[in-house]
C-alpha cells in the first residue's frame, strides 16, 4: 500500500511540473534551490563508470574527421577514418563540413531565445503529445522513480520527407530553423555516402533504402542546476535513429561511452559530431556501434544544443529494416530481427534514457 502511495504521490509530482508549462526553466527561474525527486538520479548512476579526459589516455582521443577534401583524392582517407570511428567508438566530431559559422552561430543563438523569452509566450508551445510536429517539453514519455528525468528543455520540429509547413515553427527561431536544416540537408547527404562506402556499398546505397529522409530537429536548453551532482542534463542513453548530427556550445558536459569509460566531447567551435543510432548498428549488423551518450548537469552554466535526428521517409516509418543482405555472409550471419523505424522508436520511448539497451530486445 505504501509502494502504491508512493508512486502516486511521484505521478501527482510529474503531473504538476508538466501542468506548470514552464519547462525546468521556469523551476530555475522560480528560485528553487533543490532539484525536484523527479530529476534525482540514483546514486549508483551518478557514479559510475570512470571517467577518462583526453588528457589521462591517448587512447580516448575522440575521433576528429577533416571533410576538406572529400570530393577529391582525400575521400578513401576520410572513409577510412569514418569506418574506424563508427566501429571502435560510434561517433566522430567533424570539422570543414560545409555548413556555413553564420547559419551555427545564429541556431546556436536562436536556440537561447527561443527558451530564454517570457514564460507567457512559450505556454502554448508546450505540450506532451509526441505525435504533434513542432512542441515544447522535458518529460518525453513516462518518468517514475527508476527513471528520473532530464535537467533541460526541448523543442522539436518534425520534417517529415524533408519538410516541414514554416507557419508551424515559432517565428522567434523561424527563419535560423530552416536555414539550419537546409544546411543539415546537404551534409546528410554528403555523410550518407560516406557511411554507405564505409560499409564496403555503392556510395547511393543508404540513399536509395531511403534511411536518412526526415529530420526531427531538437533544439535543446540546458539551465544551470542547482545540485548538478543529483542530476543529469540527458542521463545515459543511445538514439533509435540511423544517425544523429549534433550541434553543441563550447560549454561542455556531453560524454560518450567508450572501453566501459566515460569520455568527454571536447566543444570545438564551429565543428558537428555524428553519431551511430540504434537502427543503423542494426542495418549494419554490428559493423558499426551505436554509442551511449550523456549530458553532464551544471551549476554556473547555461548549456545549448541542436540535434537533428535522421529517420527514413514517411512511406518508410512502418517499412521492416533488418541486416543488409550484401553484408550477410557464411560468417556474418544476421544478428537481428527486422522492425520498423516506428516500432523500435515506440519501444524505446517506452524504455527511454534508463540506462539499458533498447538494441538486445531485438536480438535474434
Amino acid at each position: 500500500m505504501e509502494v502504491e502511495e508512493g508512486l502516486d504521490d511521484w505521478a501527482k509530482e510529474v503531473k504538476a511540473f508538466e501542468e506548470t508549462k514552464a519547462g525546468v526553466k521556469g523551476l530555475v527561474d522560480s528560485g528553487v534551490t533543490k532539484v525536484p525527486r523527479i530529476f534525482v538520479h540514483p546514486r549508483a548512476e551518478l557514479l559510475k563508470p570512470e571517467v577518462l579526459s583526453e588528457e589521462s589516455s591517448g587512447e580516448s582521443r575522440v575521433p576528429l574527421i577533416d571533410l576538406r577534401g572529400v570530393e577529391g583524392v582525400e575521400r578513401k582517407d576520410i572513409v577510412e577514418q569514418i569506418r574506424q570511428a563508427c566501429e571502435h567508438w560510434g561517433f566522430f566530431q567533424m570539422v570543414n563540413h560545409g555548413m556555413d559559422v553564420s547559419v551555427i552561430n545564429a541556431t546556436l543563438e536562436a536556440t537561447r531565445r527561443l527558451h530564454e523569452q517570457p514564460s507567457e509566450d512559450k505556454v502554448g508551445l508546450f505540450s506532451d503529445d509526441s505525435s504533434k510536429k513542432v512542441r515544447l517539453y522535458t518529460v518525453n514519455g513516462s518518468v517514475h522513480k527508476s527513471r528520473p528525468g532530464p535537467w533541460r528543455d526541448a523543442l522539436a520540429c518534425a520534417y517529415l520527407d524533408d519538410t516541414l509547413d514554416s507557419e508551424e515553427i515559432p517565428q522567434i527561431c523561424r527563419k535560423e530553423m530552416e536555414d539550419y536544416v537546409q544546411s543539415i540537408i546537404k551534409l546528410r547527404e554528403t555523410l550518407s555516402e560516406l557511411l554507405s562506402e564505409a560499409l564496403g556499398l555503392s556510395s547511393d546505397y543508404l540513399s536509395r533504402i531511403e534511411c536518412m529522409k526526415s529530420e526531427f530537429l531538437t533544439w535543446l536548453y540546458y539551465p544551470a542546476c542547482p545540485e548538478p551532482e543529483l542530476a543529469f542534463g540527458a542521463p545515459q542513453h543511445s538514439d533509435p535513429t540511423f544517425l544523429t548530427i549534433l550541434l553543441q556550445d563550447t560549454i561542455g558536459g556531453l560524454q560518450f561511452l567508450h572501453q566501459d569509460h566515460w569520455v568527454d566531447v571536447p566543444p570545438i567551435p564551429g565543428a558537428l559530431i555524428a553519431h551511430i543510432g540504434d537502427l543503423m548498428q542494426i542495418i549494419s549488423n554490428d559493423k558499426f556501434k551505436s554509442a551511449d551518450h550523456r549530458v553532464l548537469a551544471r551549476s554556473d552554466q547555461i548549456r545549448v544544443s541542436a540535434a537533428c535526428f535522421l529517420y527514413p521517409s514517411a512511406k518508410n516509418l512502418l517499412k521492416p529494416y533488418s541486416p543488409i543482405m550484401e553484408l550477410m555472409s557464411d560468417n556474418n550471419q544476421p544478428l537481428y530481427k527486422e522492425v520498423s523505424p516506428l516500432e523500435y522508436a515506440i519501444y524505446h520511448q517506452s524504455r527511454a534514457m534508463d540506462g539499458t539497451s533498447t538494441l538486445s530486445h531485438y536480438k535474434l
